[in-house]
């Protein structure tokens, strides 16, 4: 049978999603559990891979077993034998048809980023951190030159190994938790103290390229701190090159929420963790 798992994880510990030498990877801790609980060798194939330091609120994966199992037995059986930082949250038989990967109609990642004088300390690996004031309306007009089908050369890194970076971006939404921002059009450097607050940038595409929304983060960040307009954006879309782009931001903040998928396969859209991150 075919069995899918909604995987959460802190991702501070690991080298990233997919399996590497040393078995320092999320995937090979989940991979170890399940085969333990199992007591078979099990090859686990996720929605999207996640890089080192990044965290994922429904990492689905799917597997095949020779086992049936009820559905909590899968997720309490195999947590078993996680470690604390990655937990299962459900899991549900499904057709030989589905694929986590192949199956998802989108993906969906969030962006969790303090504006403070001050470090992260409680936040630590969990947020990105800015020490001057974002201009949220900036940030939201450069985000629209990215919505679209387009070519994304410029935040694509250069160890990515997708075959096009040709993607389609839904959505960006960009809210602020707090009274932290600037007025539209001030520059950071006009105001005086930073005042603290959390911003949320949540992106949903088709498919994303290796390191694209981190990519994207550094360059918002610099339109945000009035560093470029927001029409910069577009002329960085354009140049369809790396060096056009601001450098790759910090992975601390980054989320993976998880994919998209037709209401037809049944699976869940969300975990709870979806309601602690601010």
């Amino acid at each position: 049978m075919r069995v899918a798992l909604g995987v959460s994880y802190n991702g501070s510990a690991y080298r990233g999603w997919q399996s590497q030498p040393g078995g320092t990877t999320v995937q090979d801790r989940l991979e170890a559990a399940l085969a333990r609980f199992a007591t078979h060798e099990v090859s686990t194939i996720c929605a999207g891979r996640t890089d080192a330091g990044v965290h994922g609120l429904m990492q689905v994966v799917h597997f095949d077993t020779p086992l049936e199992r009820t559905p909590f037995s899968w997720v309490r059986g195999t947590n078993t034998f996680l470690p604390p930082d990655i937990a299962v949250q459900w899991a549900r038989p499904v057709p030989e048809a589905f694929h986590s990967r192949a199956s998802a109609t989108a993906r969906r990642y969030a962006y969790v980023l303090l504006q403070s004088p001050v470090r992260p300390s409680v936040e630590s690996g969990r947020v990105g951190w800015v020490f001057h004031a974002l201009d949220g309306d900036a940030m939201r007009a450069a985000a629209r030159h990215l919505l679209g089908e387009h070519d994304f050369t410029s935040f694509r890194a250069s160890a990515c190994q997708a075959k096009s970076p040709v993607k389609t971006l839904r959505r960006i939404e960009i809210t602020q938790r707090g009274t932290g921002g600037v007025p539209a059009g001030q520059a950071s450097g006009d105001r005086g103290d930073v005042p603290t607050c959390y911003w949320r940038f949540e992106f949903e595409g088709n498919a994303f390229l290796h390191h694209m929304v981190r990519n994207i983060m550094g360059c918002l960040v610099a339109v945000g701190q009035g560093q470029h307009p927001a029409d910069w954006m577009h002329a960085v879309l354009q140049a369809r090159s790396r060096d056009a782009a601001a450098p790759t931001f910090s992975p601390d903040g980054l989320y993976f929420l998880g994919p998209v998928y037709d209401p037809a396969w049944g699976l869940p859209d969300r975990t709870a963790a979806y309601d602690w991150l601010p």
